[in-house]
């Protein structure tokens, strides 16, 4: 796990473990979420706030990570509580392939589904890089090694005919650092997994003289599917969504979950769904991607299992039947 991206510091100096710390009297977790150009960040950030305001004795803090693979990593070694994750990489995580590889498998369960993440392709308008298949050759950020981005990034080359290690030069940036290459022309296109609207990609079209181009890769999506089935689907990217986009995108989505360690105590679990659903006003409030949680779409079934007490709590609530 690579520590030195960022520091993991936690409130106490209790023992951490899955179920949570307790130290005078309190419950105190962790939210992973992701670096501060995305959404994870002011997501899990926003979770944090809800659950400590609302659920009695409990104090959660949210911490910047390098996003989905160091989430997983960080939940399943009970180094933090709950996780911001893409389904993809809980799923390679559950399994122990892709970026999990070296660490084997990773004991995570769903505790919630939180909304689709739009799969961002985009390039300098002046590249005359129309399509995936048209990279070869050029310098593309793939995303932060071992991230849910280079993962997606990697299949997405794959599935439009090039080898991802070869066909490109690539350089491994997470989203601020990307849009800042984009702009001082070190790279030619960039990959980035992210809600809708990405704050660092509202400013790469709202600052700087750089033009950029949306690539579209619906036409990707039936090769992913048939490799990768039920975790990519149809996903458009409204033009409304950055400003001076001129039409809607057709691209490829894959959804967010809140993971947790598959040994969190059911109590704590209850307590956190009840905490954040009990207080939907609050936690739709905390970015526009947050206004799509409901009991419903948290409830929906992925390819990760949900935690036997999220499934209980969602049965109990008539989301499951």
């Amino acid at each position: 796990m690579r520590f030195a991206l960022f520091a993991f510091v936690f409130a106490t100096v209790a023992t951490a473990f899955a179920g949570g710390a307790v130290a005078a009297g309190k419950l105190r977790l962790s939210v992973a979420t992701g670096g501060t150009g995305g959404v994870f960040y002011p997501y899990g950030g926003g979770i944090a706030r809800v659950l400590s305001k609302h659920v009695d004795n409990m104090q959660v803090t949210a911490e910047v990570t390098g996003g989905s693979v160091d989430n997983v990593k960080l939940v399943a070694a009970g180094e933090a509580d709950i996780g911001l994750t893409t389904v993809d990489s809980a799923l390679d995580g559950l399994k122990g392939t892709g970026a999990y590889k070296d660490t084997g498998p990773q004991h995570v369960r769903v505790l919630a589904v939180l909304y689709d993440s739009f799969v961002h392709v985009i390039t300098r308008a002046n590249s005359k890089i129309k399509t995936v298949a048209q990279m070869k050759g050029r310098r593309v950020s793939v995303g932060s090694a071992g991230s849910s981005t280079e993962g997606v990034a990697d299949r997405l080359l794959a599935a439009a005919g090039l080898d991802p290690h070869k066909d490109v030069t690539r350089d491994n940036l997470g989203v601020s650092e990307s849009v800042s290459a984009l702009k001082d022309g070190k790279i030619d296109a960039m990959f980035w997994i992210g809600g809708l609207p990405t704050s660092a990609v509202t400013d790469l079209v709202t600052t700087g003289n750089v033009k950029i181009t949306f690539i579209p890769t619906a036409d990707l999506l039936p090769k992913l599917d048939a490799k990768y089935p039920d975790l990519y689907r149809s996903f458009t990217l409204p033009k409304t969504v950055y400003p001076g986009t001129p039409a809607d995108v057709p691209g490829i989505g894959v959804a967010n979950v809140l993971v947790v360690n598959a040994s969190m105590k059911d109590e704590t679990v209850e307590k956190i769904l009840k905490g954040l659903f009990d207080n939907l006003g609050e936690v739709h409030a905390i970015h526009p991607e947050a206004k799509a949680f409901s009991l419903a779409g948290a409830a929906v079934k992925t390819a990760v299992p949900f935690h036997p007490a999220a499934t209980k709590f969602y049965k109990a609530h008539g989301a499951i039947k």
